[in-house]
């Protein structure tokens, strides 16, 4: 019997899809590795651990977290995009290692869009912008005016180059029509903004949060949609610029090539550990808030922080190697 490509084509496509689907009937069968693109102890490990515990518990097998720290996340994505596409092992990173080092990096060793797929988000949390105490700018409105009318007398200190606390603070001044100067840390900046020798900086809400409420600093404006619940009368940056908004947020990758079914089993428990009591508690306790949404909302969620990012990292051309 002769077979033409186009029937070639459709039994190598049923083999293919039937091995994945039995990929998928009897995964998993043994331990699950996440590899974590943070130290351990630091918020992505945490976070990594709470959910692993959880996704252990429901999947009947253990979830193994190997930390594997460095270049902002690229070394932990490498190694996953990488890795054997076979469900179990999974990237835990910052959505920054998708939204934000494509632009920064003038190389990476793999291709972030077609070597990786989107999983599972766990968490997000916004950034405030904080400043020193005795600043004469008691709001963002008041930073905004001071700003226009002296140019460049106000700092703003960042994470680094490129880094979330960087490139917001950069929209702000773009949409505002403002210049203050950037002073980039290798370290965290907030102890020179408590001691008075930097102006301001943006900062994640759950690091911020204690220092404000212990009144070591100011809180100016808050980058996420709505006002932060426990600061009611910080206003967020969209009041001041309509549209203007932006969190940080966390998430699960795997190989580009592991079985569909295997990748919605994992994003379903995750998003079923976003809604547990528990998990939410703690989630909120570190005051951050639980993100479970479809594999579809968070490839939309990359695509619109990468597009606002992306713009500004060249726009200002930003570069970190």
């Amino acid at each position: 019997m002769r077979l033409n490509i186009k029937t070639l084509i459709g039994l190598f496509m049923a083999l293919f899809c039937g091995l994945a689907g039995a990929q998928g009937a009897d995964w998993p069968i043994k331990p699950i590795k996440i590899v974590v693109g943070f130290a351990a102890g630091t918020p992505p490990d945490i976070f990594a651990r709470l959910y692993g515990d959880y996704a252990s518990k429901k999947l009947g097998v253990p979830v193994v977290i190997d930390n594997k720290p460095g270049a902002a996340g690229n070394l932990a994505s490498d190694q996953v995009a990488k890795a054997a596409p076979d469900g179990y092992t999974f990237l835990y990173n910052l959505s920054t290692a998708f939204t934000i080092n494509p632009f920064i990096y003038s190389r990476l060793p793999f291709d972030p869009q077609r070597d990786l797929v989107a999983v599972a988000t766990t968490m997000r949390q916004g950034l405030v912008l904080i400043a020193k105490p005795g600043l004469p700018a008691k709001s963002a409105k008041d930073l905004v005016a001071t700003a226009k009318a002296k140019p460049n007398t106000i700092s703003h200190a960042s994470y680094g180059a490129g880094s979330p606390s960087h490139l917001i603070v950069e929209w702000l001044k773009e949409e505002a029509g403002i210049e203050m100067v950037h002073v980039p840390y290798r370290s965290s900046p907030v102890p020179d903004v408590m001691g008075g020798q930097i102006d301001t900086v943006m900062e994640p809400i759950a690091t911020a949060f204690p220092l404000i409420s212990g009144g070591k600093v100011q809180a100016l404006v808050y980058s996420g949609p709505s006002r932060f619940a426990a600061l009611p009368d910080v206003p967020t940056l969209s009041e001041l610029v309509p549209g203007l908004t932006m969190m940080s947020w966390h998430g699960i990758w795997a190989a580009a090539a592991t079985p569909a079914a295997i990748v919605d089993r994992v994003n379903a428990v995750f998003v079923e550990g976003s809604k547990d009591p528990s998990v939410q508690k703690r989630i909120r306790e570190l005051n951050s808030e639980p993100l479970g949404v479809s594999r579809a909302d968070m490839a939309s969620m990359v695509r619109r922080d990468a597009d606002i990012y992306g713009r500004i990292v060249k726009a200002k051309n930003i570069r970190v190697d």
